[in-house]
Formats: structure tokens, C-alpha cells, sequence
């Protein structure tokens, strides 16, 4: 008789986490472009030729394939934007390397509807709730990852000590969240070319040499 750690088990629990990876990975390109509304167990059973049963095994309730969503993209943003610059010693040019590496997230459709936190962002910020609690969390998170990045740069000297990494911060992020949804309104690399250049005139207002080598680009 087989026991719990047999090969037939083993196989079940690995064809199980890969039918998990496929259903995620569908679920956060559905949910770029339509929203964590538009997912469902049976939609997603049945653009994958899976069974409803065996997708619902996975997840139990819709809230909970939903959650599971945003965890997936989290990690897939994770792999495309900081995990290139995660080497980058503090400074300057870090900054300006992860707002170009989030740029290339955007502009390569990492997620076909863009930016995937933008548009399910946009869907839930005034809906009370878990999944709006996740969402406040991620972005809370990336809003921490910028503001640290840019308090490195104060601390290498490389930013003037009277630069409010707040708001350097805040306006970074709010040029990469604009040039997202124009570049796909107007199917055109426009909006990135005018965040870039924006962005870079934004730190050598701030930066104690505008004509750093670190903000080369």
C-alpha cells in the first residue's frame, strides 16, 4: 500500500503545485487587463482545459485565488524590477536604475495589461476588504523600496542634505504610475520617453552634481 511519502503521492503533490503555477499565471494576465474581479474557477478552468473541481481544490473560494493572484504577481514583479538592480550599491544611480527597470517592467508587458498593481489597484483602493488590505501592503512595500533607495542617495552625499526623500519619492513613483496607463491608451512609447527624461531632471535638481556619471542615461 502506498504511504504518505511514496513516488504516487510525491507525483500528485507536484502535478498539483504545477497546475497551481499554470491557474496563477493565467489568473494575473486576466486580472492586468480586466481586473481581480473578472476571475473566476470556472473561467479559468476552462481557458486552461482544466476541471472546476481540481482548479477549486487549489483555492478553496474565489477571495482566496484572488489573494493568491496578487501574491503570484508580487513575485513576478519582484523577478522583473528589483531583482536586476538588487547588486546596485546605494546611490544615485541605483535610483535611476530601478525607475528604468520599472520602466522596461511596463513597456514589456511583463503583465499584458502593464502595470498589473496599477490597474487591480485602481479597482479596489475605495472597496474596504482583504483584498484592498493586500493591495495597501504591496504598495506600501514598493513605496518603502523607493524611498529607501532615494534616502541611500541622501546618504551617499550624492543628494543636497536638504532634499525631502518624501516627496522625491512620491513624485518618482507618480511619474511611472502616469506613463503606464498613457503608453497603453495610446499604444505608443511616448509617456515612458517623457517619465525617463522627467524623472532624470527631477534628481539632478536634487543631486549634489547634476552632472553625475550615475545619472547618465
Amino acid at each position: 500500500m502506498a504511504g504518505p511519502n511514496t513516488p504516487t503521492t510525491d507525483g500528485r503533490v507536484l502535478r498539483g503545485e504545477e497546475t497551481r503555477r499554470t491557474v496563477l499565471r493565467r489568473a494575473v494576465d486576466i486580472a492586468s487587463v480586466e481586473g481581480l474581479d473578472a476571475l473566476s474557477i470556472g473561467r479559468l478552468a476552462a481557458d486552461l482545459g482544466l476541471s472546476k473541481s481540481g482548479v477549486f481544490a487549489g483555492f478553496g473560494s474565489k477571495e482566496e485565488l484572488q489573494l493568491a493572484t496578487i501574491r503570484a504577481a508580487r513575485r513576478i514583479f519582484s523577478d522583473a524590477v528589483l531583482d536586476p538592480i538588487a547588486a546596485e550599491p546605494p546611490g544615485l544611480r541605483k535610483v535611476r536604475l530601478l525607475f528604468e527597470s520599472w520602466l522596461a517592467y511596463s513597456r514589456a508587458r511583463v503583465f499584458p495589461g502593464g502595470c498589473f498593481f496599477y490597474e487591480v489597484t485602481a479597482e479596489y483602493d475605495a472597496r474596504p476588504g482583504p483584498l484592498r488590505d493586500a493591495l495597501a501592503a504591496n504598495g506600501r512595500e514598493w513605496r518603502a523600496t523607493v524611498l529607501g533607495l532615494v534616502n541611500g542617495a541622501r546618504d551617499t552625499g550624492e543628494l543636497r542634505a536638504d532634499t525631502d526623500p518624501e516627496d522625491l519619492a512620491f513624485t518618482l513613483i507618480a511619474l511611472l504610475e502616469s506613463a503606464n496607463p498613457l503608453a497603453l491608451l495610446f499604444d505608443e512609447d511616448t509617456p515612458y520617453e517623457r517619465a525617463h527624461r522627467a524623472a532624470l531632471r527631477l534628481l539632478r535638481a536634487d543631486a549634489t552634481d547634476p552632472d553625475s556619471p550615475a545619472l547618465a542615461g
